[in-house]
């Protein structure tokens, strides 16, 4: 099913009406730290006034672990999330549309080792402890680099850590290698000398999906029409004045250099387009492979989801 909506729907007003004063509706947003998007919309507190004509205030909630509240509908927009956490989701029947993606930048994960590690290949990770956060995108990224090289989740020992404990792990010399996405990658790049195995070139496109609770589509397509709107805009500005970006981000991510963060920004597109049924092979793709790796219990249609798309996108 697609639902549609035009950015002006709420503002059909007539003219010369007296204005109602009612109390704002809060519109529950989560993000995580890879969530550079919807950390711009924060910070610059875009939604706070794109939002307020259509009597609604966002809250923001951080989650590091973002596949428990998809499944519960702790909030009403989802961060952006890799590629693979739809199957997931998907898989445990979450009530969720797809509304906007960002266009794949596959060199922002990879599996890595330390320089000096003597592991050169995929078929070297056999028996060795392999850091991944289940259910990610990189989870695919690690299943299907083990296929391809005649191996399986079973053949290596996975250490299912979330992206902060994977670093402190990996820092630590707990892992033997480690498969994360930006912006940890870059820090661990940043952190010591590694070695990248693969990348997702050729394994994903990693695209980002954003998904919502499908009663907060339905019963309100304008305001997911006014974040839609509000995300392509920021990742126009992410790449069109970098060095702001640079600026604005590096503060809330504490800990990052302003090059590590110019590194995440340049190997991301920051691309936001519609989400067009026609163009979800890869989501098909990644959902048989979970379920060869007995990751999820079924087949799933991967391409038989909710889908929002803006008023003149193309149906597919």
């Amino acid at each position: 099913m697609i639902l549609r909506a035009g950015i002006g729907a709420a503002a059909l007003l007539p003219l010369g009406a007296p204005a109602v004063r009612a109390a704002e509706r809060t519109v529950r947003l989560s993000y995580q730290r890879s969530s550079t998007l919807l950390t711009v919309l924060k910070a610059k507190g875009t939604l706070d006034a794109r939002l307020k004509p259509l009597g609604f205030a966002p809250s923001w909630h951080l989650f590091t672990s973002v596949i428990e509240p998809m499944n519960a509908g702790a909030v009403d927009l989802h961060a952006d999330v890799a590629d693979a956490v739809p199957i997931f989701t998907q898989a445990a029947n979450a009530p969720l549309t797809f509304y906007a993606r960002e266009v794949g930048a596959p060199s922002a994960e990879a599996i890595i080792v330390p320089a000096e590690s003597p592991i050169r290949t995929i078929a070297d990770l056999k028996g060795r402890t392999v850091g991944v956060s289940r259910g990610s995108g990189c989870h695919f990224i690690l299943a299907a680099a083990l296929r391809n090289a005649g191996l399986g989740i079973a053949d290596i020992k996975p250490a299912y850590l979330q992206a902060p404990e994977g670093l402190a792990a990996f820092g630590q010399g707990s892992l033997d290698a480690w498969v994360i996405w930006d912006p940890f990658l870059a820090i661990a790049q940043a952190k010591r000398p590694v070695r990248v195995l693969a990348d997702a070139t050729g394994l994903s496109s990693y695209h980002r999906y954003y998904l919502a609770n499908d009663s907060f589509v339905a019963e309100n397509p304008h305001v997911v029409a006014a974040v839609y709107e509000a995300l392509k805009e920021a990742g126009r500005w992410v790449k069109a004045e970098p060095e702001a970006a640079v600026a604005l981000l590096a503060p809330i991510w504490g800990d990052l250099s302003p090059e590590v963060v110019a590194t995440v920004n340049r190997r991301r597109t920051y691309e936001v387009t519609p989400v067009v049924r026609a163009e979800l092979g890869e989501q098909q793709a990644i959902a048989d492979t979970f379920h060869e790796a007995r990751l999820i219990p079924r087949r799933l249609d991967a391409t038989g989801v909710r889908i929002w798309q803006p008023s003149g996108a193309r149906a597919g």
